[in-house]
C-alpha cells in the first residue's frame, strides 16, 4: 500500500482491520483455508478476508450487515457510554459503582473495531465459505 502512495494512517488502519478479520476467521471456522487481498480503487481501499470451511460448533456471532459510511465525528451506535460497559473505577476492584473490570469479556471486540476504523463493510455468505469486506 505503500508502494502505492498511501498515507500512513490508511496503511496502519488497514494492517489491523485485516488483523481483525483473520482473527475472525482462525477462531471462528473449522476450515484451513484463509485468503486475504486488498484492493485499490480511487480515494479508498478494501480489505477482504475469505475464508473456507464451516463454522465451528460455538459458531460465529451474529454479524451485522453493511453498514453505510457515518458522517465525520458522528458515534457509531448511539451516545458515547450507552453500548460500553460504563465508567470504570480507578480506586479498586469493586469501586464506587460496583463495576470490575474482570467483568469485561476479552473477546468480541474485533468487529466492534472494523466497524469504528472502517467507512463501510459488510459479508458474504456462501456453499464454498465466507467474504468480510472492509472499506478504509
Amino acid at each position: 500500500m505503500r508502494s502505492w502512495g498511501e498515507p500512513d494512517e490508511r496503511v496502519e488502519t488497514a494492517a489491523l482491520v485485516m488483523t481483525e478479520l483473520v482473527t475472525n476467521a482462525v477462531e471462528h471456522t473449522a476450515g484451513r483455508r484463509i485468503r486475504c487481498r486488498v484492493l485499490r480503487t480511487p480515494g479508498r481501499v478494501r480489505v477482504c478476508v475469505w475464508n473456507r470451511g464451516r463454522r465451528h460448533a460455538s459458531g460465529l456471532p451474529g454479524l451485522p450487515g453493511q453498514r453505510s459510511p457515518q458522517q465525520s465525528g458522528a458515534p457509531v451506535g448511539g451516545p458515547r457510554g450507552t453500548d460500553g460497559p460504563g465508567p470504570v473505577a480507578m480506586d479498586g476492584p469493586e469501586g464506587n459503582d460496583g463495576f470490575s473490570l474482570s467483568s469485561v469479556a476479552e473477546d468480541g471486540r474485533g468487529l466492534m473495531l472494523v466497524d469504528a476504523l472502517a467507512t463501510r463493510w459488510g459479508t458474504r455468505s456462501s456453499v464454498s465459505g465466507r467474504l468480510v469486506w472492509a472499506d478504509i
